[in-house]
């Protein structure tokens, strides 16, 4: 019998296979007839609750040590109910935003060989429905189930939370619980509950136009029928796909009057700089016999802002959007000895298109790769429009909030890891405060006046590609540094391992292992170093300026040569680049062109590559901006 036959149910955060926070008191809640008194049974001991006047029922357990699997019987009146399976250990809260939701199938140009063979019992995740709501705390989730370790499932972690757990397992050997409520492109408002959303200010109008029966609903069905139509129209008008004319994915289109295009690029500064619609692109490639019956795999980087890829008039691959690695499985049987098509229809929706610089473009066959960089023919299939807007729930205040987290308040957790921001950029000024108000709610929520944050700081990254005013992510991790002010929170510097050409990228690994650091030092009491150098105090030095700096470990280090990114400025604030030397554990950083310098800044931009002022253990300094 199914959990949702019985009378006696639990949340569906409470089942099987579950994963508890070990050494705190625990509660344990659900469903049940009214007034009913239930006996539950676990590792050898005997406890009772009864259900009050609507049927809700809270369980409480003393602390429990670390192990299993055990089983949970609960008996009442109205049914029985077995959770079997359930592990004491390590829980942890997953938070924010596409990089933490970011799946480990995502990473395997980096880890395919680590995880082919995952398989640990012991890690385990919790994926908490997407779901948003404005119609106040959601009472329980609609649905989720734990998930174990194996080389299937695997793929579908975190990335970042897999590698955090197997880092912590390792460390302690201890049951490692994840549960992810990361939802991509969400803002950081959408996760603050309603009360912090009016303690902060701003939203109200938001919240009450949010709260209207039907408002969000109604707007979603309107902008859905006029997207539905825009691709309804871009489809009958593209020349390309046209009944009874030889469409242009075929290999027996001759394309000999298209015109020329060098690839990969992205379109500014072309004739297609300002195109919206569809346009084809062409290539073609030679092949030795042994094309003959292989399979082979396509690698087309990133592409903005859909396509659909064809090869010899065979769709190899479709992706709807522009963020995912193009990565396209050639079946056996479509390449063939001699020439062979590669034809992509591209739809350009809003910004510029174009095939993202920097990234893989090419054919592989066993270990033969053919270079699809360079000359690509192209034709326009149809002019658009601009693909009209969506309204995001995730971009609503206390939308998630209602739906992924109230349904969780009273779980215990070791801690939260949040990754989040990119979504925030475009007002980074307002960043700091949503952030501290975010850790006091949910800490409010979960009943852990000190529930560690531990957070990451955006890496580096090409925020053109997002059309985003330059400063913009210099700002925001201005901000998210500034929360180090909140008590029992730690951050994760990243600067050094993002990808200029990617919103997400790849290595999660370093990412996570930054965190474990932190959680090591700041909850579990190691004294390790944890952190990258962090500004202390700026002072002047004849005519140079010197930093000081806490976490310098074992010392300060340049990695690769002399420091770079740092600026320095005068009484005007306008900065110029400086020179920079270590002296113990400061900097002291001047300019010639800066006689008198009143300021200084480090890695203060959105793409800092190459940023390289390091303590000994490898951690990297966290930008930083002072002034005298």
């Amino acid at each position: 019998m199914s959990r949702e036959d019985l009378g006696l149910r639990a949340a569906r955060i409470f089942s099987d296979g579950m994963v508890l926070q070990r050494d705190v008191p625990l509660r344990i809640w659900g469903q049940a007839s009214p007034h009913e008194r239930l006996e539950a049974q676990f590792r050898g001991a005997t406890y009772s609750c009864q259900s009050g006047s609507e049927g809700s029922w809270v369980l409480e357990l003393p602390p429990q040590g670390a192990g299993g699997p055990f089983e949970l019987l609960i008996k009442g009146l109205s049914g029985e109910l077995v959770i079997r399976d359930i592990l004491i250990g390590d829980v942890w809260l997953l938070g924010g935003q596409s990089n933490m939701e970011l799946p480990v199938a995502r990473t395997l140009d980096l880890y395919e060989e680590e995880v082919q063979g995952a398989e640990n019992p012991w890690i385990r995740q919790f994926r908490v429905p997407i779901l948003g709501s404005f119609q106040g705390p959601q009472p329980d989730l609609p649905g989720g189930v734990w998930q174990r370790v194996n080389p299937q499932t695997v793929l579908e972690f975190s990335a970042l939370g897999y590698f955090f757990a197997q880092a912590h397992y390792a460390r302690y050997q201890v049951p490692v619980g994840l549960v992810l409520t990361a939802v991509g492109g969400s803002h950081i408002e959408t996760w603050l509950s309603e009360e912090a959303v009016q303690a902060v200010g701003g939203y109200d109008d938001e919240l009450a136009r949010c709260r209207e029966p039907g408002y969000i609903e109604n707007l979603t069905r309107e902008e859905l029928g006029k997207t539905a139509e825009w691709f309804r129209k871009a489809q009958a008008a593209d020349l390309g796909a046209q009944p009874g004319q030889t469409p242009w994915s075929s290999i027996d289109l001759d394309d000999a009057q298209w015109d020329s295009l060098t690839l990969p690029k992205l379109w500014k500064g072309t004739e297609l700089e300002d195109f919206h619609g569809v346009v084809w692109l062409r290539k073609q490639v030679e092949l030795g016999e042994e094309a003959a019956g292989r399979g082979a795999l396509l690698r087309l980087g990133a592409i903005v802002d859909a396509d659909e890829t064809y090869i010899n008039g065979v769709r190899v691959g479709k992706t709807e959007y522009k963020y995912p690695p193009r990565k396209y499985q050639v079946p056996p049987g479509v390449l063939k000895p001699g020439l062979n098509t590669i034809a992509v229809r591209v739809m350009v929706v809003r910004a510029s298109g174009g095939f993202v610089e920097g990234k893989s473009y090419a054919l592989e066959m066993g270990p033969q790769r053919i270079d699809l960089a360079g000359e690509w023919k192209y034709r326009i299939g149809c002019r658009t429009g601009t693909l009209p807007h969506f309204t995001r729930v995730h971009h609503k205040p206390s939308a998630m909030y209602n739906a992924m987290i109230s349904p969780l308040r009273g779980c215990a957790f070791r801690g939260v890891l949040w990754y989040q921001g990119e979504s925030n950029a475009h007002a980074p000024e307002k960043y700091q405060g949503l952030f501290a108000a975010l850790i006091e709610d949910w800490r409010r929520t979960f009943g852990h006046p000190n529930l560690p944050f531990l957070y990451v700081q955006l890496p580096n990254f090409d925020t053109s590609l997002e059309e985003l005013e330059p400063g913009r992510w210099a700002l925001l991790r201005e901000a998210q540094l500034q929360t180090l002010g909140v008590p029992q929170t730690a951050m994760a510097v990243t600067i050094d391992v993002g990808e200029a050409n990617d919103l997400h990228p790849q290595n999660k690994k370093d990412i996570a292992l930054r965190l474990s650091l932190a959680a090591r030092r700041m909850i579990f009491g190691e004294p390790i170093v944890a952190q990258g150098p962090l500004l202390e105090r700026l002072e002047r030095d004849g005519a140079a300026l010197r930093v000081h700096f806490t976490s310098v470990g074992g010392g300060l280090t340049a990695r690769g040569g002399r420091l770079r990114w740092f600026e320095i400025c005068g009484a005007d604030g306008v900065f110029h680049p400086a020179q920079a030397d270590i002296a113990g554990d400061t900097v002291r950083v001047w300019s010639e062109a800066v006689p008198e310098p009143r300021g200084l800044r480090y890695a203060w931009h959105d793409n800092p590559e190459g940023a390289n002022l390091y303590n000994t253990e490898g951690l990297p300094a966290s930008p930083f901006r002072a002034s005298l």
